[in-house]
């Protein structure tokens, strides 16, 4: 039984604690200080009505949403700052007495201001009316609002009896705004399909049910409602738990487990604060292999085993503290090192980017900021390999607790994933933690990303991916996936039978195996078929300089070559560059990318096997 929350001390310091934030570690202390003054000599962004509506005309949410971005983390590091540095002025000073506290009111009131907080495609209310402008008297409650009651309520509690001295009125006017937008539409509107009831649930369930939770907790002052309010985010976060695989893996990929299980632990972490007997679902055995799924699909410094929408890349600015954290409490400090590394790859111990209320966590603990500033983890997470019998993916590497030579992935699955792609089969080879057979990743999100029209983005397709095209590309839905899956350990390998994920007809039989042979050093992909459209090809997306001949090939990136070997009289090359314009791609592969074709060449070939050397 949740504790009364009104009864529990929540001991999170705020902005007059000052032994906790004159303590913060310097070099942290330091980049937010710096990060806070190039803030304050660039205008702050601004939100344009006809921004927001352009995913109605042209399909462009970024216009918007990058606005709407980069206005919180500017309020987010000037919340920082006005708490490192703790200036305060009364309401009657005149500007200039406390520039970072200032400059975050100028923020907060900003974003209370704007009509919405909900991203355009994601505004049902909106699309039914037919408008390409919000009603700000029919609020939809998605992760954009989420993202701005966090704001809030983090903003409110770390710096409330500065912002009452300040701006006397203004925690109100955070209130209203806050009950308006999210707190009342989550109390009225039981049947939000990211809730997740009937079984669906996704990254949404946590992500808005951890913000909401924040919201009651820091900016609800009726207790008895807050206490109802809780309750039902602990009813909504068991929803969330009863979705997700017991092996600890994720079908959206590794950018989205910071978006989902991630934020659930963080959930938990504040349901503990708030009630001496944590209130919320039980912690489970689950969760150590929840917390195990990030370092599983770590390639090399970076770079990571990407299914789903995630990027190979993964961006560095992630609360790290949280599996370092819960690593420590499980007992497994290979997780935790996994976290500390992430953290010193990316050179700071607290990134503002990953929002307030995690950005305040990792700052006032001082531990996690010296594990993360110092020295190098003795204990290696790589390991040698791993088997998610969930999603279908194995991951090997030739070393154990090393990315030195060769490491494979490979994933069997269906087509009806979250953030699926249609690679029902695909395969990723790297060496030396860096990939060269890969999947592309997702492209910059537009209006018609998650509608009807996914799939005619070159990304999301099949013909771009690692797997076989008999004559026809795959097709979606979660009836169109592998069969006869098994993974041997030992070799290791993973066998499954694909011709489910085509169309009806194209294929009678299409069985791949994919094998790490460590004593060889290579990896070797086997296709056996029957009753196959022509023509058949084999599509390879390779990422570097890449020259061939006759039965081989060399694909090469910063100063690794990895050698491809078959046989040339059963199967011709075609070679595609594939020139990169957008954004979030080039960050993972620059400019380009290379599709490399095997073309069958003999209608009686039913066997073709490529190995992939060092």
């Amino acid at each position: 039984m949740l504790e009364r929350l009104s009864e529990v001390d929540l001991k999170l310091p705020d902005v007059t604690d000052r032994a906790t934030w004159d303590a913060a570690e310097p070099s942290a202390r330091q980049d937010i200080l710096a990060e806070a003054a190039r803030e304050l000599d660039r205008p702050a962004p601004q939100l344009l009505a006809g921004d927001w509506a352009r995913p109605f005309r042209d399909g462009n949410r970024g216009a918007y949403e990058t606005q709407v971005r980069l206005l919180k983390e500017r309020v987010t590091v000037l919340v920082l700052a006005a708490v490192l540095t703790g200036e305060a002025a009364p309401a009657t000073a005149p500007p200039g007495e406390c520039p970072h506290l200032d400059a975050a009111i100028d923020g907060l009131v900003a974003l209370a201001e704007a009509t919405t907080w909900c991203w355009a495609p994601h505004d049902r209310f909106t699309a039914a009316r037919g408008d390409v402008l919000p009603d700000p008297d029919e609020p939809f409650l998605d992760l954009g609002a989420a993202d701005v009651v966090s704001l809030f309520a983090w903003a409110d509690q770390v710096l409330g009896p500065h912002l009452d001295l300040r701006a006397p009125g203004l925690r109100r006017r955070l209130r209203r705004e806050a009950d308006r937008r999210v707190l009342g539409p989550f109390e009225r509107i039981r049947d939000w399909a990211w809730i997740g009831a009937d079984g669906t649930a996704n990254n949404w369930n946590p992500w808005i049910h951890g913000a909401v939770l924040a919201a009651a907790v820091f900016l609800c002052t009726d207790h008895t409602r807050r206490d109802r309010l809780v309750r039902l985010v602990c009813e909504g976060l068991e929803h969330y738990l009863a979705v997700l695989p017991d092996d600890g893996a994720i079908d959206e990929g590794i950018a989205y487990w910071w978006q989902g299980p991630c934020r659930l632990l963080e959930a938990l972490d504040l349901l503990d604060l708030v009630s001496e007997n944590g209130g919320g679902p039980d912690r489970c055995e689950r969760f150590t292999e929840l917390l195990r799924y990030p370092q599983r699909m770590h390639l090399g410094e970076d770079w990571y085993v990407n299914v789903g929408d995630a990027s190979a890349r993964l961006l560095l600015t992630q609360p790290w503290h949280v599996p370092y954290q819960w690593g420590l409490r499980l007992g497994q400090p290979e997780t935790a090192a996994h976290a500390a590394a992430g953290a010193r790859l990316s050179g700071r111990a607290v990134h503002p980017a990953a929002g307030l209320g995690r950005a305040l966590a990792a700052l006032r603990d001082p531990d996690w900021c010296r594990a993360a500033l110092e020295g190098r983890p003795d204990t290696p997470w790589l390991a040698r390999e791993a088997w998610f019998p969930r999603v279908q993916i194995l991951v090997a590497r030739e070393e154990n607790g090393r990315s030195d030579g060769l490491a494979v992935a490979a994933k069997a699955g269906h087509n009806g994933e979250h953030h699926n792609h249609l690679d029902v089969g695909t395969y990723w080879v790297a060496l030396d933690g860096r990939p060269m057979v890969v999947d592309a990743g997702r492209p910059t999100y537009t209006a018609a990303t998650f509608g009807p029209n996914r799939y005619d983005a070159w990304p999301f397709r099949s013909a771009w991916h690692n797997v076989p095209e008999p004559g026809a590309e795959q097709v979606t839905g979660s009836q169109h996936g592998a069969r006869e899956v098994l993974a041997d350990l030992s070799v290791p390998s993973l066998r499954a039978e694909l011709s489910g994920a085509y169309p009806d007809g194209a294929v009678s039989r299409w069985q791949r195996t994919v094998r790490l042979r460590r004593a060889e050093r290579e990896v070797v992909v086997e296709d056996e078929w029957d009753g196959a459209l022509n023509p058949v090809l084999l599509h390879h997306l390779l990422a570097g300089s890449v020259e061939c001949g006759e039965g081989w090939a060399e694909v090469s990136a910063d100063g690794r070559t990895l050698r491809l070997a078959w046989d040339a009289e059963v199967a011709a090359v075609e070679v595609r560059e594939q020139p990169l314009d957008d954004p979030l791609l080039r960050l993972s592969w620059g400019n380009v990318l290379t599709r490399f074709t095997l073309r069958v060449t003999d209608p009686a070939v039913r066997r073709v096997a490529v190995r992939w050397r060092r």
